[in-house]
C-alpha cells in the first residue's frame, strides 16, 4: 500500500485557482441535485398534510411555500461570491457565506449548528423512510396472497440496518463532485415514484367515482387537536420543500461563465416548478382519493393494494432515490468534519493520509483511516436513532419546522440586506423583514404541533 498525503492528491489531479477540482456542473446537473434533495421523504407525507388542511388550506400551503423556496434560493444564490454576486471571492458552503457577509463569528457557528444539525437529521428522516419502503413491499407481497384482510405486521429495524451498512459502504464516495451519476440516478427514481403515486391517486378517484374529501379537511373530537395537527402538517410541508442548507454546496460545482448565480436561479426555478407540480398533483389526488382516510405516507399506508408489483416497484424506486439523497445531505458534513480534523492535526496520518488499495476485481482506490471511522461512525448513529424514534410524519414535522426559518429565510434575508447595501426602513427593507416575520410564526407553530405528535407517538 503506497502513502500520499492529501495535497499530493490534489496536485496530481485537475484543480482550479484556488486548489479545487475543476467545476464541470451544468444548469442541468444542478436541477438534477436539487430534485434529488427535494422529492424525498416529503412527497410521501403530502396526501395527508393536505388531508389536515383541507381543500383550501392544503394546495395554498403548497403554493405558498414553493414561492417561499424560491425567493429563499434567488436571495442566497447572490451569496456564493462576496462582495460581488458575480466576481467576488467564492464561499463554497453556507456557514462560509454567512460568516463573510454578516461579519459575526457568533452568527456563523449559531448557522453551523443548525445547518450540520438539519443534515443529520435528515439523515435520520432517510432512514425512517427507505425502511417503511421496504416494509410495505414484504407486506404489499404479503396482501397479495394472504389478502387484504390479512394481518401482514413487519418491523422495519432490520431494514435500518440493512440500508446503515449499505451506506457505510457508499459513504466513502470522496466527495460532493464525484457525486453527479447518483444525483442523476436519483432524480430518476424520485420522478418515478412521485408519478406512480399520483396515478395511483387519479385512478382510485376514478374508481370512487367521486372526489372524496372537505373544505376544512379531517375532523377531529376537538379545536385543540385540530390545530396541532394543522400545524404538524405546515411542518411536514415546510420539510419537503426547501433546500437552502446544500444550497451553495450545489452552486459550488457549477462552471463558469455562465456567472454561477444566474445559472443556479435558473437551475432553482426549473426544479421548484417541476416539484411544485409533482407536489400538487400527489397531494391533491391523494386526499381525493382516500379523504378522511388519507394515509401518512402515500405508498406505504397501504391504501394502494393492487397492482402489487407496481406498489413494490414504487418503493424500491423510493430506497434507490434515497440513497442518493442521503449522500446529497450527509456529504456536506462529512467535508466540513474531514477538513476541520485535518487543520487542527496537520500533522497527524491517521487524520490526513491516504492509503492506496488494490481489491481484486475492482479498481484502485484511495483510503483515509479518519474518513473511514468518522463516515462510519455518522452512519450508525443516524441509524440507531432512527430506530429509536421510527415515526414519519412526526420526525418529518419536527425537521421541517426547525429547519424552516433560520436557514431558509432568516440567514438568507439578512445577507441579502448586506450585498444589497439596503437601508433599515426602506420599502424593500419593510418587505422583507415582514416576509421573514410571517415565516418565523410559520416555524413556530410547526415545531409547537410536530414535538406534541413525536411525543403523543412516542408515548402511547
Amino acid at each position: 500500500m503506497a502513502v500520499q498525503h492529501p495535497l499530493e492528491l490534489a496536485n496530481n489531479g485537475s484543480c482550479d485557482d484556488d486548489g479545487h477540482p475543476l467545476r464541470t456542473g451544468t444548469l442541468w446537473s444542478g436541477v438534477a441535485h436539487i430534485i434529488t434533495a427535494v422529492i424525498g421523504s416529503g412527497v410521501l407525507s403530502l396526501a395527508w398534510s393536505t388531508s389536515q388542511l383541507g381543500w383550501i388550506g392544503g394546495p395554498v400551503a403548497l403554493l405558498c411555500f414553493a414561492i417561499v423556496t424560491y425567493v429563499s434560493s434567488f436571495l442566497l444564490s447572490d451569496c456564493y461570491r462576496s462582495p460581488d454576486p458575480v466576481t467576488g471571492t467564492r464561499n463554497k458552503c453556507y456557514m462560509d457565506a454567512v460568516k463573510v457577509n454578516l461579519n459575526s463569528r457568533k452568527q456563523s457557528w449559531f448557522c453551523g449548528f443548525l445547518l450540520y444539525f438539519s443534515m443529520y437529521g435528515t439523515g435520520i428522516a432517510y432512514v425512517i423512510t427507505t425502511a417503511t419502503s421496504m416494509r410495505a413491499i414484504q407486506r404489499s407481497n404479503c396482501y397479495h396472497k394472504e389478502g387484504h384482510q390479512a394481518s401482514c405486521e413487519y418491523g422495519t429495524s432490520i431494514y435500518m440496518l440493512l440500508f446503515g451498512l449499505f451506506q457505510i459502504v457508499v459513504s466513502q464516495i470522496p466527495d460532493f463532485h464525484n457525486m453527479e451519476w447518483l444525483s442523476t440516478i436519483a432524480a430518476i427514481m424520485s420522478f418515478t415514484y412521485a408519478s406512480i403515486g399520483l396515478g395511483l391517486g387519479f385512478a382510485k378517484v376514478i374508481e370512487n367515482g367521486r372526489i372524496q374529501g372537505s373544505l376544512g379537511g379531517v375532523p377531529t373530537s376537538n379545536f385543540a387537536d385540530k390545530l396541532w395537527l394543522a400545524f404538524q402538517a405546515l411542518g411536514d410541508i415546510a420539510f419537503a420543500y426547501p433546500y437552502s442548507i446544500i444550497l451553495l454546496e450545489i452552486q459550488d460545482t457549477l462552471k463558469s461563465p455562465p456567472a454561477e448565480n444566474k445559472t443556479m436561479k435558473k437551475a432553482s426555478m426549473v426544479a421548484i416548478f417541476v416539484t411544485t407540480f409533482f407536489y400538487l398533483c400527489c397531494g391533491c389526488f391523494g386526499y381525493a382519493a382516500f379523504g378522511n382516510d388519507t394515509p401518512g405516507n402515500l405508498l406505504t399506508g397501504f391504501g394502494f393494494y393492487e397492482p402489487y408489483w407496481l406498489i413494490d416497484f414504487a418503493n424500491a424506486c423510493i430506497v434507490l432515490h434515497l440513497v442518493g439523497g442521503y449522500q446529497v445531505f450527509s456529504q456536506p458534513v462529512f467535508a466540513v468534519a474531514e477538513r476541520w480534523f485535518s487543520k487542527k492535526y496537520p500533522d497527524s496520518g491517521f487524520v490526513n493520509n491516504f492509503y492506496s488499495i488494490k481489491v481484486p476485481l475492482l479498481p484502485r482506490f484511495q483510503a483515509n483511516p479518519f474518513r473511514l471511522c468518522f463516515r462510519t461512525v455518522y452512519v450508525v448513529s443516524t441509524t440507531g436513532i432512527a430506530m429509536l424514534f421510527p415515526y414519519f410524519n412526526q420526525v418529518l414535522g419536527v425537521l421541517g419546522a426547525l429547519n424552516f426559518w433560520p436557514l431558509a429565510i432568516y440567514f438568507p434575508v439578512e445577507m441579502y440586506f448586506v450585498q444589497k447595501k439596503i437601508v433599515s426602513w426602506t420599502r424593500k427593507w419593510i418587505v422583507l423583514k415582514a416576509f421573514s416575520l410571517v415565516c418565523f410564526l410559520v416555524t413556530v407553530v410547526g415545531v409547537i404541533g410536530s414535538v406534541q405528535g413525536l411525543i403523543s407517538a412516542k408515548l402511547s
